[in-house]
């Protein structure tokens, strides 16, 4: 059975809703195979730290990021065994940041996926060994991959590099640590997951651009996209944290210790400010025309799982 779970509702009834969820099963299912291929080893001598990557990494996930990259290489027809290594890079890259996100000096998050979060099965040192160990896997994935010419290799591989650094995902958790909840603002708070989930969002999609040779103007347009779905995804996501049923959230509700959008803004002002980046996000989309419209069916998934 697959592990993949997107976004925990019924499939839209209409014509596109139905395409963009037999879009997602597949790319789902392919996104399965090749990451469960690659973490298909594991032996005593390796001390338990293959098995806590496998943990993580193949735990019940959405997979929207290396969704959202196959959907814009998609754009210029380029082969799904192109992109696929580089969308499991990017999922990779996520696994990690989780396992590092949970942690007791980080959130102290107690689940994740559905499941325990991995420092409480496999232990802290075991878990950063583990986020390290998939950091690595996703970067010699990269490397090794032979489908692509070696100049799109380095150069990917530096776009997922700067999504990670200290403008991108580390930079972001670093600045949630640093500010305190009962201070935060709401313009904190967006340059915080600008970074801390925007970031992979940005690199999916520009990551799938440079694997289809998508034009310069084109490009910015889809990392504009980006950037307006990132923080949409992350308000939503708040407002699950608040109203969702953890069963279906894969985790505790109110887990964000430290404060949301919803804190910020109340129930309703983050259902309207996630629907004004979504609808800022699909303006962004405009000088791609029909091309783009499995990102647009994305987004509005997304934006749709609060209600």
């Amino acid at each position: 059975m697959s592990s993949h779970v997107f976004f925990g509702r019924a499939a839209s009834p209409d014509a596109e809703g139905i395409r963009i969820r037999d879009f997602l099963d597949r790319a789902g299912h392919d996104i399965e195979e090749f990451l469960a291929s690659l973490l298909s080893v594991s032996s005593a001598a390796d001390g338990g730290v293959l098995e806590a990557m496998r943990y993580t990494v193949l735990a019940p996930g959405k997979r929207i990021r290396p969704a959202v990259l196959l959907a814009t290489s998609e754009i210029y027809a380029a082969p799904r065994a192109r992109a696929l290594p580089a969308a499991c890079a990017v999922e990779l890259v996520h696994a990690s940041s989780l396992i590092l996100d949970d942690l007791p000096c980080m959130d102290d998050a107690q689940m994740r996926r559905g499941i325990r979060a991995n420092h409480q099965v496999h232990g802290e040192a075991t878990a950063i060994l583990a986020a390290f160990g998939l950091l690595n896997l996703a970067y010699g994935l990269l490397a090794g991959e032979s489908t692509a010419p070696e100049r799109n290799r380095l150069e990917i591989a530096r776009r997922l590099s700067d999504a990670l650094g200290p403008a991108g995902l580390i930079g972001g958790q670093a600045l949630d640590l640093k500010l305190a909840a009962s201070r935060i603002t709401l313009d904190e708070m967006e340059r915080i997951h600008s970074r801390k989930t925007g970031s992979l969002f940005i690199a999916s999609v520009s990551m799938g651009a440079l694997l289809g040779g998508a034009p310069p103007g084109e490009e910015r347009a889809l990392v504009s996209f980006a950037k307006n779905l990132g923080l949409a995804y992350q308000i939503v996501d708040d407002l699950l944290d608040v109203l969702g049923d953890p069963s279906r959230t894969g985790k505790g509700s109110g887990a964000d210790r430290r404060g949301n959008f919803v804190t910020l803004a109340g129930i309703d002002g983050a259902r309207r400010l996630a629907q004004e980046l979504t609808d800022c996000a699909l303006e962004n989309l405009a000088p791609l025309g029909p091309r783009a419209a499995l990102l647009r069916g994305i987004a509005r998934e997304l934006c749709g799982r609060a209600g």
